[in-house]
C-alpha cells in the first residue's frame, strides 16, 4: 500500500515552508499552527479551500496542490506536479498572471486577487480574494509562489 503524499518527507517540508512563509508574510496562521509537522502537512492537503505553489525557476513548475486544488484542476499529484505554472491560466490571462506573480514578489504577498483560471480538462473558474505569498525556505531563501483562495466560480460561456 503507497503511503498518502502528504507524508513523503519532502512534502512535510515543503507543507512547512509553505505554512510557515504564509504567516511570515500575512502574520496569520494558515492553519493551526499548534501540531506536529507531520499532522499539519496533512491537514494543509486536506484543507478546503486549494492551496498550490510553484517552485522558484524562470518559467516555474507547480510542485505543490493540495486535495482542494487538484480536483479543481483536474489532476493527479504526478500531472500537477509537473505541469507549468503559467498552464493554470488561458493564454489570453497569462500577462495579468505574470504582473499579479510580479507584485507579489516585489511586496512578500498580496490578497484579494481574481482571475479566470482554467483547469487540465478546459473548465474555466473565476478565483476571488486569492493571496499569493512568497515561499520562503528555512535560511529565508526564495524558493517559490505560492496561492490560495477559498471563493471560485465556474464560468459558463459568454460569463465571467
Amino acid at each position: 500500500m503507497n503511503a498518502p503524499i502528504f507524508s513523503d518527507p519532502l512534502v512535510v517540508r515543503h507543507s512547512q515552508r509553505l505554512i510557515a512563509s504564509y504567516r511570515h508574510w500575512t502574520g496569520r496562521p494558515l492553519i493551526p499552527d499548534d501540531a506536529s509537522t507531520a499532522i499539519q502537512a496533512r491537514m494543509l492537503f486536506h484543507h478546503p479551500s486549494p492551496v498550490l505553489s510553484h517552485n522558484a525557476q524562470a518559467d516555474p513548475i507547480l510542485n505543490y496542490g493540495n486535495a482542494a486544488a487538484l480536483h479543481l484542476w483536474d489532476m493527479t499529484w504526478d500531472e500537477f506536479t509537473k505541469t507549468p505554472s503559467r498552464l493554470t491560466a488561458e493564454p489570453v490571462a497569462r500577462e495579468e498572471r505574470a504582473r499579479l506573480l510580479a507584485e507579489a514578489a516585489k511586496r512578500g504577498y498580496l490578497d484579494q486577487y481574481r482571475g479566470i483560471r482554467i483547469s487540465r480538462t478546459g473548465r474555466r473558474f473565476v478565483v476571488e480574494g486569492a493571496v499569493v505569498w512568497t515561499v520562503l525556505d528555512e535560511s529565508g531563501v526564495i524558493v517559490g509562489q505560492a496561492a490560495t483562495f477559498d471563493r471560485w466560480t465556474y464560468v459558463t460561456e459568454g460569463r465571467v
